[in-house]
């Protein structure tokens, strides 16, 4: 069996959260035997993975260009599998004409539009009130949702945001979180005495880990250190801008380490992971670590969306700056809170991120797909609606950008 993974880009699993997905959605159809191929037009770095080293091909493609045609033809994948929506709109409908019987899967990270509808909204106003989802971006989302044949849903928030709102058929969705196969047990992590202050972490292409730094150091980390004036706070990620790196400040013991080459040392070293989000979607990889590495975490609404369910959360979630000082401080200093949120964060994941669990529900999912896809296609008419729709219109505006290409000799 052939899988073609189309990527965003290479996956990053030590920088982004979403590489580290990926490449758990890989070892899913390994297990299952596939021959996997991931295509992309992204050129690699040094913190790419090394997919070869796991006997994943590795394939460049262009965009826009009809050389991916026969590139398509010749692999003739049973599966492909989009890289968020933007790559879907790309390829997709080359797909659907050249491979027809392909299963078509769009892992959407997270929902884009909702993403992008949050940040926009907040940098304006300040908050998340009445906010306006029904956007442009929206639109191609939901659309490109409704032209495969299974999207995948990082969030149970956006999952009931898709089906209640937006009316998007649940036979077309399906709830895959981050999945967590290596439980470390609290007895092998440093104690509450053996760590020390505050730490948090992101990617910095990534504008609301931007937003919650400079938060931090403009709101939050000021009051803490009134209370607590020899705490640091240590701020880890890749591709940090000078914004983010001018504020590294000894004096105040607010500390911009930038790319930690090892999430388990940072985090099993610091008491307190703080997570002060404004906006974004989907899961927060940070919060994910925190919890496997007994970091107990403050976060806020946006932060705890869709990592906690039913269950109290791993730390403390408050919106608030009084709420989010006052927290972090008592949690510090609180030794049987500290240890009992702790706890409650190897809970949740066993509960709620259990690879084993998750894994196998897709595999399910996915061959019974393989096995019924006529009729599912048949029950989702109107996503082939908008599969003949878009083909036309994207067919005719990629043959144009090539022969504008050609012409400007790219």
């Amino acid at each position: 069996m052939k899988l073609l993974i189309l990527g965003h880009t290479i996956p990053e699993p030590t920088t982004t959260a979403a590489g580290g997905r990926m490449i758990d959605l890989i070892k899913v159809f390994l297990e299952e035997g596939y021959d996997i191929h991931f295509a992309t037009s992204a050129l690699p770095n040094p913190r790419s993975y090394d997919l070869e080293s796991i006997d994943i091909s590795l394939d460049t493609i262009e965009l826009n260009n009809s050389s991916f045609d026969d590139y398509i033809i010749n692999l003739n994948p049973e599966v492909v599998v989009f890289d968020r929506f933007v790559i879907e709109e790309h390829y997709g409908w080359r797909i659907a004409k050249h491979c027809p019987d392909a299963l078509r899967i769009l892992d959407t990270e997270d929902l884009q539009f909702l993403r992008k509808a949050r940040a926009s909204h907040y940098k304006k106003y300040g908050s998340l009130a009445d906010l306006d989802i029904y956007t442009e971006t929206a639109k191609r989302e939901i659309a490109s949702i409704m032209r495969c044949d299974l999207s995948l849903i990082i969030s149970e928030y956006e999952m009931r945001l898709l089906i209640d709102t937006f009316r998007v058929s649940e036979s077309c969705l399906h709830y895959l979180p981050f999945m967590v196969s290596d439980f470390v047990h609290l007895d092998k992590l440093p104690s509450f005495e053996e760590r020390q202050g505050f730490m948090t972490i992101g990617n910095f292409f990534h504008s609301p880990n931007v937003d919650s730094v400079l938060f931090l150091k403009r709101k939050i980390w000021p009051e803490i250190r009134k209370y607590m004036p020899s705490a640091t706070m240590s701020i880890y990620g890749n591709y940090a801008p000078q914004q983010i790196n001018e504020l590294h400040n000894v004096n105040e013991g607010f500390l911009v380490k930038g790319w930690a080459p090892s999430i388990k040392k940072v985090m099993s070293k610091s008491r307190i992971c703080l997570a002060p989000l404004n906006y974004g979607a989907g899961l927060k990889g940070k919060l994910l670590d925190a919890m496997i590495y007994g970091t107990p975490a403050i976060t806020t609404s946006i932060g705890a969306e869709g990592m906690y369910g039913s269950y109290h959360n791993a730390g403390s979630v408050q919106d608030s700056v009084h709420n989010l000082v006052d927290s972090a401080v008592n949690l510090y200093v609180d030794k049987d809170n500290w240890e009992a949120s702790q706890q409650r964060g190897v809970e949740i994941l066993k509960s709620r991120f259990d690879y084993s669990a998750h894994s196998r529900h897709l595999k399910i999912r996915i061959n019974n797909l393989k096995k019924n896809l006529i009729n599912h296609r048949k029950e989702n008419f109107l996503g082939q609606i908008f599969q003949h729709q878009t083909m036309q219109s994207n067919r005719y505006m990629s043959k144009w950008i090539e022969e504008k290409n050609k012409k400007n000799g790219i």
